[in-house]
């Protein structure tokens, strides 16, 4: 019987952070196979979901779902995968990381200190508890603002602007039920009707309020305070119910977990 090889995925939306990092990987920890390398938090559930790997290493804030978003999926599409946190945010958090069931690397992220890191994932067995995680990233919740956007990073959107027809409409962000892909473009869906926005949904996801809007899909972001309710099938998928509009949104299953208090 072959040995197991250890897995793990990383999510990283800066390039050359997420290759600095993989880089350090491969000197610290040779016989680590990488399944995924994620540019953001949607990929890295979707990754989880389909790779189950023994580690996770998140960045927190990644546009959309951030890497606390993540690790709460995790709980449900994962359970056993240990979770490592890049951050680069002051002490204050980096203590709540220390008393968890997880770790934590600090930006830039030091050679022995990544060392001490491997060291302790390969020392645990691996069974990961769900309920311990659980309850770290709910005594993070008052740190939900772990700053999502740095002192540096520009305000979320408040208004934009996008066609519907011949029409060029000023829409306020507040009144948007969901976004939806739309090949490189984005169409915009309010109580009023849909108007298209030229910008990619992934480009989108990085100007929002990641407290208020979330990936629920590859091409769906939802408004979370026009959500009038959530319904899970038996396959894991979930559907969502709007305030103000008729239709439905899919959920894909490893999503679910955001709407686990709803």
């Amino acid at each position: 019987m072959s040995e197991h090889l250890p897995t793990c995925i990383v999510a990283e939306d800066e390039p050359l952070l997420r290759r600095a990092l993989l880089d350090q990987l491969a000197v610290a920890w040779p016989q680590l196979q990488v399944l995924a390398e994620c540019e953001d938090g949607a990929s890295a559930v979707e990754a989880l979901a389909g790779h189950r790997p023994d580690v996770a290493f998140l960045d927190i804030r990644m546009p959309g779902l951030t890497g606390l978003d993540v690790a709460a999926a995790a709980v449900e599409a994962s359970p056993a995968t240990q979770i490592v946190f890049v951050t680069a945010y002051d002490q204050y958090a980096v203590d709540a990381f220390e008393r968890g069931a997880v770790d934590y690397l600090l930006k830039p992220i030091k050679p022995e200190r990544l060392a001490a890191t491997v060291e302790r994932l390969q020392s645990r067995t691996g069974n990961n508890e769900a309920a311990a995680l659980a309850g770290l990233l709910e005594r993070l919740g008052a740190h939900a603002g772990i700053n999502q956007h740095n002192d540096n990073a520009a305000p979320p959107l408040t208004w934009l602007t996008a066609s519907a027809g011949r029409e060029t409409r000023l829409i306020l962000v507040d009144e948007v039920a969901y976004f939806r892909a739309d090949n490189k473009y984005t169409t915009v869906v309010t109580a009023d009707g849909e108007a298209l926005l030229r910008t990619p949904i992934k480009d989108l996801l990085a100007a929002l309020d990641p407290t208020t809007f979330k990936q629920i899909h590859r091409s769906t972001i939802v408004n979370l305070r026009a959500v009038a309710g959530v319904v899970r099938d038996d396959s894991g998928r979930g559907t969502v119910r709007l305030k103000s509009r008729p239709e439905t949104l899919a959920v894909s299953a490893p999503f679910m977990a955001l709407f686990r208090h709803m």
